[in-house]
C-alpha cells in the first residue's frame, strides 16, 4: 500500500495507539443515543428541569481544539453534529493524552458522559470514557467556502472535480450539501412510489438481462451466459415485459429500476439510469399526461415543500395544467421550419441545412425532425411542456393517429430545458405491431442497433389480447437533477460512469 507522509504519519499514530493497548478498529460499539437523539434528550430534560443523562455517542471528529487541561472536539454521526468537552481531570491520563497525541480529523470516536451545556450556552457531552473506533489513515479534503454571485458556497478542495465522482466516499464523507442531494434522491424515489401506490398500481419487477432488447431506441449492451452459451442484452426499457403483465390481466403495473444504453456520457446522460415507467389499462395518452403533471407536482411538493422550484436561475412552476403543444408547432416556432412542407428525408434535411441545424447522416425523415429539430428546441423548453405526436417511422410502439397516418399518440415531455420522459397510446394490435417491427427493419440500416429488433414472443402475448392502454417512462434521474438544482447528472448518481484514468 503506498502512503503518502501524512498518511505515514498517521499509521505512525495508529500503531502508538495499539503500544497504549487501544483497539483502533475494535468490534464492539455501545452507542445509545444517535446525536439528533442525545441533543433532544437534553433539550426535553432542561425543559422538565430533569437532569441530562449520561449517554454514549459515536461519530467522525470533525474539528480538535486543544487548550492545555481541557479540550474541545466536534463529532458528526449522520444525524447531526455535537459538542465532546474533555477535561483532564475527568479521563485517565493515558486517554487524554492519546487524544491529544494520536487522535485525527476524521477518525471516528465513541464517547460517554452526561450532556451539558458550556458557558456559551452550546449543547456538550462531558467526555468521562472515549475510545476511537475506527483510524482514519487518509485526511478528508478540506472543506473551502467561496463567494459566488453574492452567495457564500462551500466546496472540497478535491483540484479535479472528477476526484470527487471517483471518490465519492470522500466526497460524502466531507460534504453535507453532497449528502443532502442523495437524501432528496432517496425522498423523491419514496414520493414516486407512494404516489403510484396510492393510484392503485402494482409495483413489478421485470429481467435486467433480456434475450431481446427493445423498448427504446437506444444501442444495447451486451453479455454472454456461459452455461446456456446464449448472447444476453442488459436492458434498454422495462416496457415490452410490463406490457406483457397487462395481458396477464394487471391492470395498472410500474417499475423503478436501472436501465442500461450503450452510448456517449455528457451533462444528461449516464450509461447505467434510474427509469420509472408504469403502464394502464384504458388510458390514453391524454390521461397519462394528466397523471404525470399530478404526480410531478406531487412529488416536489412533498420533497421540497412547493410545487415552484428554482432550477439554473429559473423559477419553475410545476403546478397543473402544463403547456401542451404539437411537434410541429413548437418546431416551426423555434426554427422556422414547417417539416410538413417537406414530406422526405432528404428535402428536410436541405432545408434545416440551410439553417444551420444538425442533420445526422443517413437519418430517416423522422429521426431529422426527432434529432434536429427537437434537439434545437430543447433547450428552450424551460417550463414544464407536453410536446405532442410524433412521426410514426421513429415510434413503432404508438398507436397512429386516427386522422394523421403518419403520426402517432406521443409525447415528450420537457422542465428546466432537459427531455423528462416520454409515452404513448400504446399499440396493442398484434398485426400492426408486427408490421412496425418489419418496417423498421427495412427503414434502418441492418448495422443500426437503434433500430427495434422484432420481439415474436412480445407479438404472441398481444395475439391472447392486450388492453387499451397508456404507457410512460420518467428519467428519475432528471428528476432528481431539477428537483436538487443541480446541472449535471453525475452530481445525482451516486458512482457515475467515468473514463479510466491515463
Amino acid at each position: 500500500m503506498e502512503l503518502t507522509d501524512l498518511e505515514q504519519q498517521r499509521v505512525e499514530k495508529l500503531q502508538d495507539l495499539r503500544r497504549r493497548g487501544m483497539a483502533p478498529y475494535p468490534n464492539r460499539v455501545n452507542r445509545t443515543h444517535t446525536v439528533a437523539e442525545a441533543i433532544e434528550t437534553f433539550e426535553e430534560a432542561e425543559a422538565s428541569d430533569e437532569t441530562p443523562p449520561t449517554v454514549t455517542v459515536t461519530g467522525r471528529l470533525r474539528s480538535i481544539r486543544a487548550m492545555g487541561k481541557i479540550a474541545f472536539a466536534d463529532v458528526e454521526d449522520g444525524t447531526d453534529q455535537i459538542q465532546l468537552f474533555l477535561r483532564s481531570n475527568e479521563l485517565d491520563d493515558e486517554t487524554y493524552e492519546a487524544f491529544l497525541e494520536d487522535f485525527d480529523l476524521g477518525d471516528f470516536v465513541e464517547a460517554e458522559g452526561p450532556l451539558m451545556r458550556t458557558r456559551t450556552g452550546e449543547i456538550s457531552v462531558l467526555v468521562e470514557r472515549l475510545r476511537i473506533l475506527s483510524k482514519a489513515i487518509s485526511p478528508l479534503p478540506v472543506i473551502k467556502e467561496k463567494e459566488v454571485d453574492g452567495e457564500t458556497v462551500r466546496y472540497t478542495s478535491f483540484s479535479d472535480v472528477e476526484e470527487r465522482y471517483r471518490q465519492r466516499y470522500a466526497d460524502l464523507a466531507s460534504n453535507s450539501d453532497v449528502r443532502q442531494v442523495f437524501r432528496r434522491r432517496a425522498q423523491t424515489i419514496k414520493a414516486m412510489r407512494d404516489f403510484l401506490d396510492q393510484h392503485g398500481f402494482l409495483e413489478v419487477e421485470t429481467p435486467i438481462l433480456q434475450p431481446i432488447y427493445g423498448g427504446a431506441a437506444a444501442t444495447p449492451f451486451i453479455t454472454h451466459h456461459q452455461q446456456l452459451h446464449q448472447d444476453l442484452y442488459l436492458r434498454i426499457s422495462f416496457e415490452l415485459y410490463l406490457k406483457r403483465l397487462l395481458v396477464g390481466m394487471y391492470d395498472r403495473v410500474y417499475e423503478i429500476g436501472r436501465d442500461f444504453r450503450n452510448e456517449g456520457v455528457s451533462h444528461k446522460h449516464n450509461p447505467e439510469f434510474t427509469q420509472m415507467e408504469f403502464y394502464a389499462a384504458y388510458w390514453d395518452y391524454r390521461d397519462v399526461m394528466d397523471f404525470c403533471e399530478q404526480m410531478v407536482a406531487a412529488i416536489a411538493e412533498r420533497v421540497t415543500g412547493s410545487p415552484v422550484i428554482g432550477y439554473q436561475s429559473h423559477d419553475i412552476d410545476l403546478s397543473p395544467p402544463w403547456r401542451r403543444v404539437t411537434l410541429r408547432d413548437i418546431a416551426r416556432e423555434v426554427t422556422g421550419i414547417d417539416y410538413r412542407e417537406y414530406p422526405d428525408a432528404e428535402a428536410l434535411a436541405k432545408a434545416m441545412q440551410a439553417k444551420n441545424l444538425p442533420t445526422p447522416p443517413d437519418a430517416t425523415w423522422g429521426h431529422l425532425i426527432d434529432k434536429g429539430l427537437l434537439g434545437t428546441v430543447e433547450p428552450t423548453l424551460i417550463q414544464p411542456t407536453f410536446v405532442m405526436d410524433y412521426p410514426r417511422d421513429i415510434s413503432p410502439l404508438a398507436k397512429t393517429k386516427p386522422e394523421d397516418p403518419t403520426h402517432v399518440e406521443r409525447f415528450e415531455f420537457f422542465i428546466g430545458g432537459l427531455e423528462m420522459g416520454n409515452a404513448f397510446t400504446e399499440l396493442n394490435d398484434p398485426f400492426d405491431q408486427e408490421e412496425r417491427f418489419r418496417e423498421m427493419g427495412r427503414l434502418y440500416d441492418p448495422e443500426d442497433e437503434e433500430a427495434h429488433p422484432m420481439d415474436e414472443d412480445y407479438v404472441r402475448a398481444m395475439k391472447y389480447g392486450m388492453p387499451p392502454n397508456g404507457g410512460f417512462g420518467i428519467g428519475v434521474d432528471r428528476l432528481v437533477m431539477l428537483l436538487t438544482d443541480q446541472p449535471n447528472i453525475r452530481e445525482v448518481i451516486l458512482f457515475p460512469h467515468l473514463r479510466e484514468k491515463d
